[in-house]
C-alpha cells in the first residue's frame, strides 16, 4: 500500500513546530518562575494530562454518539432522532465555563470532572454527524442491498456505514479539536493539563510562558485531528474490505465495483435472466 508524503510530513513538521515552541520558551534568560513552569519534565506531564482528558473524552462521546446515531436513523426509532440531537446540542449551547461549573458541582475537582465536561461538550458534531452520514446514503442503494438478500445488520454494517464514514470521522475530527482546545479549561478543576501552563502565564503575566502553553495546545489539536483523519481512513480500507464480501475486493463487490449477483446475464459463463413470459434473455 502506498502511503502518501503527506501523511507522514505532517506529524513530522507538526513535532518539529512543538520543538521550536519549546527550544524558543526555554531560550535567553528565564527568572524562577519561567524556569519551573517551562522545564522539560513540566512540560511532557502537561501535554500527557492534556492529551489524555482530549483523548477518554473523545472516546467516550464517540462510544455514545455513534450508537445512539445509528439508532436514530433505524425506522423504528427515527422518531427519537430530533430529541438525541436536542439534548446534545444542550452542551453546546452553555459556555465551557459554565459547563465545568456544573460538572464541579457535581463530582467535585479532579479528573472525572473535567473529563464528563468534555464528554458533554463532544457529542454533538458527533451524533449529528453520525445521523447525516447515515441518512444521507441513497435508499436507491439500500432497497438495492435488500434485495440482493442481505439482512438490516448486514445492509447497515457493509452498505450504510461504509457510505457514511467519511461524513462520520469528520464530526469526531471536529469534537476531538474542539476537545482539546476546550481542555485548557480543565486547570480550573484542577485537572491540569496545558491550561495550567497557560493560567501561571497569565496570572504571573509571563509572555513567554503564555505563549508556550498557548502554542502547544494549538499543535496537539492539529496532532489530533491528523492522528483521526489517518486512522478514519485506515478503518474506511478495512471496511471496504469487508464490504466486499467472502471474495475479498475482487469478489462479489458491492461497494465500489456495483451490484452483481450470480444470474447477471452480462458475466460471462453465467446463464441469461428470464424475463416475463419465460423467455431467457442471452446477452
Amino acid at each position: 500500500m502506498t502511503v502518501r508524503w503527506t501523511v507522514l510530513a505532517t506529524p513530522v513538521a507538526l513535532a518539529a513546530a512543538a520543538a521550536a515552541v519549546v527550544v524558543w520558551g526555554t531560550g535567553g534568560d528565564l527568572d524562577a518562575i519561567e524556569r519551573a513552569v517551562l522545564a522539560g519534565a513540566n512540560i511532557s506531564r502537561r501535554a500527557r494530562e492534556h492529551a489524555v482528558l482530549s483523548a477518554v473524552s473523545t472516546g467516550l462521546a464517540v462510544a455514545v454518539a455513534v450508537p445512539v446515531g445509528v439508532a436514530a436513523t433505524r425506522p423504528r426509532w427515527r422518531r427519537l432522532a430530533p430529541p438525541a440531537v436536542f439534548a446534545a446540542n444542550l452542551g453546546q449551547t452553555m459556555p465551557t465555563v459554565a459547563v465545568l461549573a456544573l460538572m464541579y458541582a457535581v463530582t467535585g475537582l479532579g479528573f472525572r470532572t473535567a473529563v464528563l465536561a468534555l464528554w458533554l461538550y463532544s457529542l454533538l458534531p458527533v451524533l449529528r454527524n453520525t445521523v447525516a452520514g447515515l441518512a444521507g446514503v441513497d435508499g436507491d442503494v439500500v432497497e438495492a442491498a435488500r434485495g440482493m438478500g442481505m439482512s438490516r445488520r448486514q445492509v447497515l454494517l457493509r452498505v450504510e456505514l461504509p457510505l457514511a464514514w467519511p461524513v462520520i470521522v469528520a464530526g469526531i475530527r471536529t469534537a476531538a479539536v474542539v476537545n482539546v482546545a476546550t481542555a485548557a479549561l480543565a486547570t480550573f478543576v484542577g485537572a491540569g493539563g496545558l491550561g495550567a501552563i497557560v493560567q501561571v502565564g497569565l496570572d504571573n503575566q509571563r509572555d513567554r510562558v503564555l505563549v508556550v502553553g498557548a502554542a502547544l495546545t494549538a499543535v496537539l489539536a492539529l496532532a489530533a485531528d491528523w492522528a483521526i483523519a489517518a486512522l478514519g481512513a485506515a478503518l474506511a480500507t478495512v471496511m471496504r474490505f469487508a464490504s466486499a464480501g467472502p471474495g475479498g475486493p475482487h469478489g462479489d463487490a458491492f461497494l465500489g465495483e456495483g451490484i452483481r449477483d450470480g444470474t447477471d446475464a452480462d458475466a460471462p459463463g453465467k446463464p441469461g435472466r428470464r424475463e416475463a413470459g419465460g423467455r431467457s434473455r442471452t446477452g
